[in-house]
């Protein structure tokens, strides 16, 4: 069974600030969003089956995101080259940010202890945030089913 992470943020809190290289080779940060929600989900890696069916589930929900005024960011670990290739196999129509040095990860508490096939090791949860036009938290998912996700995310907001 995946470990849930401990985290430390709280909805309600301050989303931690960052920056980070996107797909596209561009640069964004947190502070470019602020007035708008962004969902800000987690992901352990690209083109892996869980993480494609998250992705192309936001994809498919996109349109109703966007006009209910809400920026959709992804981020893993991977390095933008990755996150252009996955972008580019499944038509994704939202920027992926890499997070290859795990600032973000890190400060959002979603690295962590994982197990996979009686293995432990390091990576990221799946995890997706909610942060409002103000840059507060609004709601923080831990337990991600990644089929049925978009349409949790839709209905918070």
């Amino acid at each position: 069974m995946p470990k849930t992470p401990e985290l430390t943020l709280k909805e309600g809190d301050y989303a931690p600030p960052f920056t980070a290289m996107t797909s596209g080779g561009g640069k964004l940060s947190l502070a470019d969003l602020r007035g708008q929600n962004v969902i800000l989900y987690f992901y352990p890696k690209d083109d892996t089956p869980g993480c494609t069916k998250e992705a192309c589930s936001f994809r498919d929900n996109y349109e109703v995101f966007r006009k209910r005024g809400a920026v959709i960011l992804g981020v893993s670990t991977d390095p933008a080259k990755s996150h252009d290739k996955f972008i580019e196999k499944y038509r994704l129509p939202f920027t992926l940010l890499a997070d290859d040095d795990q600032n973000i990860v890190k400060a959002y508490g979603v690295w962590g202890e994982k197990s996979f096939m009686g293995r432990n090791y390091f990576g990221t949860h799946r995890v997706t945030f909610l942060i409002g036009p103000d840059g507060k938290i609004k709601k923080i998912w831990t337990k991600v089913k990644p089929e049925e996700h978009a349409a949790e995310v839709l209905a918070a907001l």
